[in-house]
């Protein structure tokens, strides 16, 4: 069934925010829709002073600014983020090889890593890369990749080509929304080929959700929550969530 007005202009927006710019011919086919009905949508998203347009496209306002300050775009409850971040740190152990996901959730459990000893981490988060570039007892990798602004990362097929062949002790996963019925979600299709590769390189694999996420799905489905081994959440999930993921078999750790 065709999105309403209303719900496209939003979903653009989340694209947007991810992504940091798109054309209008891939918000055509990625809609359904034709490019004359996409180009009054960014129109109208214009008029908000969310978006600025350009020949064929359009990008996020504040993209300049944010990557020009080195900041993450998506700044919503970080105090869940932050429990998270200091619970899944206290599942890594020394000698761990792991990988950290792009995301402000995973940026929390890399601050809580700075002074380990004897780890190797790889991500595609340049963020994460220089916050423990220089930590001493941390070695760090970084994916190829196209450059992603609002979530200062490399994605695409690139990134997934360098975890080919890579094997690693655990991984931290992060999601733009969860849904019993699509999985797990998110707003940029390019991002589901890095994210099933990094799957595929993990012994374990942790998902690092706040609460909100939960029966909030995004755009596009990466696939059935049985990828994950754990999802890593914050006290005020709700009960009701909690009897679904049981009912579904899920393990939860709650931060």
């Amino acid at each position: 069934m065709s999105l309403l007005a209303n719900q496209r202009r939003e979903q653009i927006i989340r694209l947007l925010r991810e992504d940091g710019s798109a054309k209008v011919t891939d918000l055509a086919r990625l809609f359904k829709v034709s490019e004359v009905t996409i180009r009054q949508d960014l129109e109208k998203l214009e008029n908000e002073n969310l978006i600025i347009r350009e020949h064929g496209g359009a990008f996020l306002r504040t993209i300049e600014d944010q990557v020009r300050n080195f900041s993450l775009l998506n700044q919503d409850n970080m105090d869940k983020k932050g429990l998270i971040g200091k619970k899944a740190a206290e599942l890594i152990e020394n000698g761990d090889v792991i990988i950290l996901d792009s995301g402000s959730t995973t940026t929390e459990i890399a601050k809580q890593l700075r002074g380990r000893r004897n780890l190797t981490i790889i991500t595609n988060a340049l963020n994460i890369a220089i916050l423990l570039g220089s930590e001493p007892g941390i070695e760090v990798m970084m994916t190829g990749g196209d450059f992603k602004p609002p979530t200062l990362s490399l994605t695409g097929q690139k990134a997934a080509d360098f975890l080919k062949d890579i094997h690693v002790d655990k991984l931290f996963l992060a999601t733009a929304g969860i849904s019993l019925k699509a999985g797990l979600t998110y707003p940029s299709i390019s991002d589901l080929v890095v994210k099933k590769a990094m799957i595929d390189a993990a012994e374990t694999t942790y998902l690092v959700a706040d609460s909100s996420k939960i029966r909030k799905p995004s755009f596009a489905s990466l696939g059935a929550l049985s990828l994950i081994n754990y999802i890593i959440t914050d006290p005020f999930i709700k009960e009701e969530h909690k009897e679904l993921f049981k009912a579904h078999d899920i393990e939860f750790i709650i931060a």
